[in-house]
C-alpha cells in the first residue's frame, strides 16, 4: 500500500486511496508536471513476482491507450518503479453503476436508456478501434457527478482477431459472461453485446438474471436457460427496451446485434418511440449448413460440461472472486457520508435527465428528417429446394421420453430443439407435442421441435430485493410471497449486524421453493494468542494491544513493582482471547525512593544545597540552642530515605536561648 505523499516517478503525489480490487489499488493522486489530479492503478504487491500478473496488468493500460473517447476512461500513462506497477487514468468524481444501482433500485426506463446509449458509445469507439472488452459489467463503468458515463477497467481486453479465444485468465464476471465466453471458445464485439444487454436488465430490474451458490452454475444457465423478459420482473418497461434486451442476450452471437452501432441506434429510437415493436428478431430460419452444425451443437448433452470447460469455470472463482457480489462492492473505498453520496445522486440524477432531453431531441429530429424519404422495406425469404430422394419422414414421438425421441429423431438424421411447458396431463420427461406433424417429409438434419413436459404448473413468483433488510424484516417479506426461508450467516465488513447480505435465487422462483438469506454477523473477531507483558512499559504494552486490535483496561497499584512497568495481567500468556475481549494489565505506580543525605550541623545553605541535589525540596525552621553554632543545622525531618522530589524540614540553629534578668534586679530593692 502506498503511503500518502509518496511520489511515482518524481510527478504524481498520492493522495488517498479510493479504491481496491482484487489484483491492484486505485489512489487519488495530483501529477505536478501538469497540475491536474488523476487516478493511479497500482498493482498489489503479491502479484508483482507474478509474470501472468504483471502481463494481465500491462495488457490493460496497452488496451486502452489507444482509446480516446468521451464514454472512456483516458490512460495517460504507464510505468515501473522499484517493483511498483501502475497506470496513471483519468481521475472520474462519481460512483460506478453497481452502486448506483444499489442505491436507486430499479432505474426508470428512460434513465436506464440514456445509462446504456452512453456505455455503447464507448463500446463502440473499443470495437472500431479493434478491442474487446470482455468484462462489460456495472462494477466497471462509472458515472460522474454531472451524469457523463465512462467505461474503465480494460483489464481483460484483448485486440480483436480471428483467434480470439478464452482461458480462465481472459474469461468475464460470471453474472455477465455471455455463452460462448462460459465455453471456453471464441469471442468478439457481440460478447460485450451480450453483456451490455445483463446490465440494461440489471438497470431495468435491479437484479440479476441468473444466481446460484457457485460460478459453474451461473455460467450452465446462461449456456442453457432462456432469459427472462425484463417486464416479467418490473412494471413499466416498454417493448421497445424488452425486445433489445432480448436481441443482446440471444444465446448465439449470429442472433444478437452484430455491431455496437446497430444496438446504439435502437436504443435512441426506443426513447422516443418506446411502445413501438420496431426491433428485427434474427429470423428463425438458416440455411442447410448452419443448420447442421446447430443440430450437432443441440445434441451435445449440456446437463454436464466437459472437465475442461469446467476447470476454467471453477478457475473464476479463484481468478477473480466473481461470484462473491459484496466482494466485488466490498473491495471499493466508497466509505462516504450518507449525505455526500445523496449529494453526488442528485448531481448524477440532473445530468442524466439533461442528456435523455439532449438525446431524444436529436433522435426526434433526425427521424423527422427521414420521415420525408422513402421507406424501404427488407423482406428475408429463404428458399429451400430439394430433391425429394433426400427427404426423410418424420418420426411420431408424441407421448416418448425425452431420450426416446431424441433417440428416434437421430435415426433418421433429424435434430432437435427441447421446449419445456408445465402440465397436468403428461409425465415430466415425456413429449407432449413436436412441432413437425409425424409423416411429414422434410430435408435431413431439419431440426423438430419438441415440447417435453416439466410437470404440474407451478406459480412462479418475482423475488423481492432483500438485501440491507434485517433477518425478522427478510424473512416476513419472502414468507409472505409464498416462500420458504433458509438463513445462513458470515461475517462483513460492510453490512451491518443482523441485515441482509445476499440472497439467492434473485430474479424470479417457484412458489413454495426455499430462498436462502445470508445474514451478516458483522465484523469477524480476531483470535489473539497472549504474550508475556509483565516487566514491559506501560507504553510497550498499550502499542501491543493496540497492534492486535484488542480493547484494554490499565490499572495502577503503588505497593510493589517499578514505576511505570506492568506488574499482573487478567490473561496469561498462551491464552486465546477475541478483539471484544478486555484485557486488564497492571501498572506499578510506586515511587521510587532515595537515602537523605545526614545533613545535621551542616551550614543551612549546605544543608540546602545537598538536599536539593539528591532530588528533594528543603522547608527551613528555627530554634535556639546551646549546643549547635548559629546559623547550622540541628536537626532534620524525615530521615532515612523519602520519594524524590517530596520536602525535607530542616531546624536551624538560632543560638543559645537569652537569659531575662529583669526579675533578679526587682527582688534588690
Amino acid at each position: 500500500m502506498l503511503r500518502k505523499g509518496q511520489f511515482l516517478a518524481d510527478r504524481y503525489e498520492i493522495l488517498e486511496q479510493i479504491g481496491a480490487g482484487g489484483m491492484a489499488d486505485v489512489y487519488k493522486a495530483k501529477c505536478h508536471k501538469l497540475n491536474r489530479f488523476v487516478a493511479i492503478k497500482v498493482m498489489k504487491k503479491e502479484f508483482s513476482d507474478d509474470k501472468t500478473f504483471v502481463t494481465k496488468f500491462r495488457a490493460e493500460a496497452q488496451s486502452a491507450a489507444g482509446l480516446t473517447h468521451s464514454n472512456v476512461v483516458s490512460v495517460y500513462d504507464v510505468g515501473d518503479e522499484d517493483g511498483i506497477y501502475y497506470i496513471v487514468m483519468e481521475l472520474v468524481e462519481g460512483i460506478t453503476l453497481k452502486k448506483y444501482i444499489e442505491k436507486r433500485g430499479r432505474i426508470p426506463f428512460k434513465e436506464a436508456a440514456s445509462i446504456a446509449i452512453q456505455v455503447v458509445n464507448g463500446m463502440e469507439a473499443a470495437h472500431k478501434a479493434g478491442v474487446v472488452h470482455r468484462d462489460i459489467k456495472p462494477q466497471n463503468i462509472i458515472i460522474s457527478k454531472d451524469g457523463k458515463v465512462k467505461v474503465t477497467d480494460f483489464g481483460i481486453a484483448k485486440v480483436s482477431s480471428n483467434t480470439t479465444i478464452n482461458s480462465s485468465q481472459t474469461m468475464g464476471s460470471v453474472h455477465y459472461i455471455s455463452p460462448e465466453q462460459a465455453r471456453g471458445g471464441y469471442s468478439d464485439a457481440r460478447t460485450d453485446i451480450y453483456s451490455m444487454g445483463i446490465t440494461i436488465f440489471e438497470m431495468l430490474t435491479g437484479t440479476v438474471p441468473f444466481d446460484a451458490d457457485n460460478s459453474v452454475t451461473v455460467a450452465v444457465k446462461h449456456i442453457q436457460d432462456k432469459i427472462p423478459l425484463a417486464s416479467t420482473l418490473a412494471e413499466g418497461i416498454p417493448v421497445s427496451i424488452d425486445k433489445i434486451v432480448a436481441k443482446c442476450t440471444e444465446k448465439k452471437p449470429d442472433r444478437r446485434y452484430q455491431t455496437a452501432e446497430e444496438l446504439l441506434a435502437d436504443l435512441k429510437k426506443s426513447l422516443v418511440m418506446p411502445d413501438v415493436d420496431f426491433v428485427k428478431m434474427a429470423p428463425i430460419m438458416e440455411d442447410e449448413m448452419s443448420k447442421k452444425e446447430e443440430n450437432e451443437e443441440l445434441n451435445e448433452d449440456l446437463d454436464v460440461l466437459d472437465d475442461d470447460n469446467e476447470e476454467t469455470l471453477e478457475d473464476l472463482d479463484d481468478e477473480d472472486g466473481v461470484l462473491d457480489d459484496e466482494d466485488e462492492d466490498e473491495d471499493d473505498i466508497d466509505d462516504e457520508s450518507n449525505e455526500k453520496l445523496d449529494k453526488i445522486m442528485k448531481y448524477i440524477g440532473i445530468g442524466i435527465a439533461a442528456i435523455i432531453l439532449i438525446i431524444t431531441v436529436f433522435v426526434i429530429l433526425k427521424l423527422v428528417g427521414c420521415g420525408s424519404s422513402s421507406t424501404e422495406t427488407e423482406t428475408e425469404t429463404t428458399t429451400v429446394s430439394e430433391d425429394d430422394s433426400s427427404l426423410v419422414s418424420v418420426p411420431d414421438v408424441t407421448g416418448k421420453s425425452k431420450e426416446e425421441a431424441i433417440e428416434a429423431l437421430n435415426e433418421v438424421s433429424l435434430g432437435y430443439s427441447i421446449v419445456t411447458q408445465s402440465s397436468s396431463t403428461v409425465e415430466e420427461g415425456y413429449v407432449i407435442s413436436q412441432g413437425t406433424t409425424a409423416g411429414s417429409k422434410v430435408s435431413a438434419n431439419t431440426r423438430i421441435v419438441l415440447t417435453v413436459s416439466k410437470g404440474t404448473e407451478t406459480e412462479t413468483v418475482s423475488v423481492t430485493n432483500v438485501k440491507g433488510m434485517t433477518e425478522e424484516k427478510a424473512t416476513e417479506t419472502l414468507k409472505d410471497l409464498g416462500f420458504e426461508v433458509e438463513v445462513e450467516y458470515a461475517y462483513s465488513t460492510t453490512v451491518e449486524a443482523g441485515n441482509v447480505i445476499s440472497y439467492s435465487p434473485t430474479g424470479s422462483a417457484e412458489k413454495g421453493s426455499t430462498i436462502t438469506i445470508k445474514v451478516s454477523r458483522g465484523e469477524e473477531e480476531k483470535t489473539v494468542t497472549m504474550i508475556d507483558l509483565t516487566g514491559m512499559s506501560e507504553s510497550s504494552a498499550i502499542s501491543w494491544l493496540t497492534s492486535n486490535s484488542l480493547t484494554y483496561t490499565i490499572q495502577y497499584q503503588t505497593s510493589s513493582g517499578e514505576y511505570g512497568y506492568v506488574t499482573a495481567q487478567n490473561y496469561k500468556e498462551g491464552a486465546s482471547v477475541t478483539t471484544s475481549t478486555s484485557i486488564v494489565v497492571t501498572v506499578s505506580h510506586k515511587e521510587a525512593t532515595v537515602d537523605i543525605p545526614d545533613v545535621t550541623e551542616m551550614s543551612s545553605a549546605k544543608a540546602k544545597s545537598t538536599l536539593e541535589a539528591a532530588g528533594f525540596n528543603v522547608s527551613t525552621v528555627t530554634a535556639a540552642s546551646d549546643t549547635v553554632a548559629k546559623g547550622n543545622v540541628i536537626s532534620y525531618s524525615p530521615t532515612g530515605s523519602a520519594v524524590k522530589g517530596s520536602t525535607i524540614t530542616i531546624t536551624v540553629s538560632s543560638g543559645p536561648a537569652e537569659i531575662e534578668s529583669g526579675t533578679n534586679e526587682a527582688g534588690t530593692n
